[in-house]
């Protein structure tokens, strides 16, 4: 069987990049593969041109297309590898390509550095106290390992509904919503390698019918892994908020997942301090995890410190009983730290919309 571009592109699906861990065709690297007769020219994208790997990734490229022709039984001439170099930061350049979701106006992630810190309260607070505020809003669970939002928003007893191939979102609490925990078994293991969580993840935002939105609030998983990494590749955001609690270790791993959104070229919006203190019933604040550790690791990177939310009872029976609106209706103080989240958040997109061109939400929080 003869060699074509599709199996030589099939050949280096298999080859990693050696710093980034993902295959050279997942990470949009291959431009062009031309087989011209017995000789196959590829064109590799590199993200500098002073790249110190370009010959082990060029010889594992040849080695990965003389193997695919082997296993056809085809011999082939000779394989060139020219390569380019695109400066420009993952998102950079998503943001100079066709933009997927055109109808978005906004897409906001929302990260942790490490599990536990209650980053999926905070990017549910965020949806819902600012589509309280008027904005058009979507949520899109991007944990696919652990996905959160069919509790937390009450969606157990929703069926999900198709529209030719697009996926409808779910529409809940004056948001739109999707999450891979309804379109599963609520009891599965989702054991997948990284190239499948990609694939999920890519699927669940752009095959959803979001329809024009003010915002796209995505929830990603802790960490610094694949689905960050592909979402940086994907979409065009606007930027990134970071959720982490006060003490020494949540805060060096929030570092870590800012200067991830960094080097993807993704601004940090703001940093939101969750458990910040919790309030006793004699109404005395006690900092359980040393209050203050976000506030001053934004003030030490220069970034915006969006605010603080303490361990408030309220707040994890309302996500659990799948209500977030009434963290906004109840406790007064409760509803005032978040409410505080949604309008610094909105005033930060405002000045990233007025200073790198996004474009600004149809809507005004007073």
């Amino acid at each position: 069987m003869a060699l074509t571009p599709e199996h030589v592109r099939d050949a280096l699906s298999t080859v990693e990049d050696p710093e980034l861990h993902q295959d050279l065709v997942s990470l949009g690297m291959v431009k062009d593969v031309v087989v011209d007769g017995k000789d196959v020219s590829i064109v590799v994208e590199l993200t500098t041109p002073a790249c110190p790997l370009k010959d082990k990734i060029g010889g594992d490229v040849e080695a990965a297309v003389r193997s695919k022709a082997a296993e056809l039984d085809e011999e082939i001439g000779e394989v060139k590898i020219d390569f380019t170099a695109d400066v420009r930061k993952a998102n950079e350049r998503v943001r100079d390509a066709d933009n997927p979701l055109p109808k978005v106006k906004n897409i906001v992630a929302v990260g942790a550095g490490k599990g536990g810190v209650g980053k999926s309260t905070v990017a549910v607070s965020l949806a819902v106290g600012l589509a309280r505020h008027g904005a058009a809003v979507g949520l899109l669970d991007g944990d696919i390992y652990g996905p959160s939002l069919t509790t937390m928003l009450g969606l157990d007893q929703i069926q999900p509904m198709m529209a030719g191939e697009m996926l409808l979102p779910f529409e809940v609490h004056g948001i739109k919503a999707m999450t891979i925990g309804r379109l599963v078994s609520p009891d599965s293991a989702l054991i997948w390698r990284g190239p499948m969580a990609h694939g999920a993840f890519s699927q669940l935002a752009t095959q959803t019918e979001w329809g024009e939105l003010d915002y796209l609030i995505v929830d990603l998983p802790p960490g610094t892994g694949d689905v960050p990494l592909t979402l940086g590749q994907l979409l065009p955001l606007t930027g990134a908020v970071i959720v982490c609690t006060p003490q020494k270790v949540a805060v060096d791993d929030a570092v870590r997942a800012a200067r991830m959104f960094q080097q993807l070229g993704v601004d940090v919006l703001g940093i939101v301090e969750n458990m910040s203190y919790f309030i006793g019933d004699d109404g005395k604040e006690y900092d359980i995890f040393g209050r203050g550790g976000a506030e001053a690791m934004a003030e030490r990177l220069g970034l915006p410190f969006l605010g603080g939310v303490p361990i408030n009872t309220a707040l994890r029976e309302n996500c659990d009983t799948g209500n977030p609106l009434a963290n906004f209706a109840g406790d007064d103080g409760l509803a005032r730290n978040l409410d505080d989240l949604c309008r610094n958040l909105a005033a930060q997109i405002s000045i990233a919309a007025a200073t790198g061109g996004s474009a600004k939400p149809t809507m005004t929080i007073s």
